[in-house]
């Protein structure tokens, strides 16, 4: 049997990209984690730590699909390297100022100039989509990618904090810029893969968030990333609550491990339902696994109802980015495909937020009410666009995505 992951790498340049991708993608779950274990321990105040990270990750979501719209206007090789540059400049006067004890408001200046990176994950998929553009192959990659997604946020964090803790505070962080401006470099230079710049007509001027298809996908997956950032948090508190504090690691360990294999199999599958259907399906199935981390008793139903829960984070994400190749035109693909990262992104910091003040309210057995809404929130996105996905979509099977 034909492995279809080896297929799409048959392309020429496909693994040069892809590895290129993943160097310069580590450092958006790298960073913000690393801000906070440096002024926590140059600083002493987790408020500030908290506050300054918060900045920067505020500012990356806001800058993230305003440099795609750059890179679907003017190339990747254009404007990747001079935004990266700013990136990686900033993220180095954050930690110069640290180090030197500068007053605070230089802390959340460079914080939020150090939010001028790239969406990579969007940026490799703009390739992927170029390569197979109506073919099954764009699945599998797809689901590749979300894969890797799910590596980087389990590797990245414990390497920032260890290298911050063990060797010295901008230990992380500087490794971050580091893997940033090497990542990129190796990016840009790969020409061959490289999406042309497709022209646009005057009905697709403007940003994608003008179809309404995409507002509903980037409010769907707020909610899903509502419930990763919830679960986060909730899952430490439990297993403090339980006494065992470092199981919090192994929970959601097990949670992303349930994404990843469910990301590695969904890729494999030749599916002929039609993308929207699939979309629903998953958002009611997010919703109703969430349903059993309200009872939980214990580490083990924990991690055994984070597992199940965790099956469909990936295969969801993944359709969701199979709808947007497939409603957004060419010429504004990356943006569409970064509003969607966005999107999640801002629904993890939501539901650390909310989670926490919910724990801090009611216990840690309570924060997962906070998931529960937000899994509600998500279906109820999906069953309101499913009309409106249906209409905005190519009539071409979810194997074609």
């Amino acid at each position: 049997m034909a492995n279809p992951y080896r297929e799409i790498f048959s392309a020429p340049g496909s693994k040069a990209f892809c590895a290129a991708g993943l160097i310069a993608r580590m450092p958006i779950s790298m960073t913000g984690i690393g801000i906070i274990t440096l002024l926590a321990q140059l600083h002493g105040s987790y408020w500030l730590a908290g506050a300054v990270a918060a900045t920067f990750a505020l500012a990356m979501a806001l800058l993230a699909p305003q440099i795609s719209r750059w890179v679907d206007r003017y190339g990747q090789r254009r404007v990747l390297p001079g935004v990266a540059t700013i990136g990686v400049c900033a993220l180095l006067g954050l930690l110069l100022c640290s180090h030197l004890g500068a007053p605070n408001w230089t802390l959340f200046v460079f914080a939020a100039l150090s939010g001028c990176i790239p969406s990579m994950p969007a940026m490799v998929r703009a390739r992927w989509s170029e390569l197979y553009r109506g073919s099954p192959k764009l699945h599998t990659a797809f689901s590749f990618e979300s894969v890797l997604d799910e590596v980087c946020f389990i590797v990245g964090p414990p390497i920032s904090v260890g290298l911050s803790v063990g060797l010295f505070p901008e230990a992380g962080p500087l490794l971050a810029a580091i893997l940033l401006a090497v990542g990129v470099t190796l990016f840009v230079l790969q020409r061959q893969t490289e999406p042309p710049v497709h022209p646009r007509s005057d009905a697709h001027s403007g940003t994608v968030l003008r179809q309404g298809a995409v507002v509903i996908l980037m409010m769907a997956l707020l909610g899903l990333g509502t419930i990763v950032g919830t679960v986060d948090v909730v899952s430490v508190a439990f297993a403090q609550h339980q006494g065992q504090p470092a199981a919090a690691s192994i929970v959601l360990s097990v949670y992303a491990l349930g994404s990843c294999i469910a990301g590695l199999v969904f890729g494999t599958l030749k599916l002929k339902t039609p993308l929207p259907t699939l979309f629903l399906f998953g958002a009611a199935a997010t919703a109703l696994t969430v349903v059993p981390l309200m009872w939980v008793s214990s580490i083990a139903t924990l991690a055994a109802a984070m597992f199940v829960a965790g099956l469909f984070f990936a295969p969801t994400l993944i359709t969701a980015m199979g709808l947007v190749e497939n409603i957004v035109p060419p010429a504004k693909l990356t943006e569409g495909l970064t509003w969607m990262i966005t999107g999640l992104g801002i629904g993890v910091a939501l539901g650390a937020v909310a989670g926490g003040w919910v724990i801090d309210a009611y216990g840690a057995q309570a924060g997962f009410s906070v998931s529960l809404a937000a899994g509600l929130g998500m279906l109820l996105f999906a069953v309101l666009g499913y009309r409106l996905l249906q209409n905005s979509t190519h009539p071409h099977p979810a194997s074609l995505a």
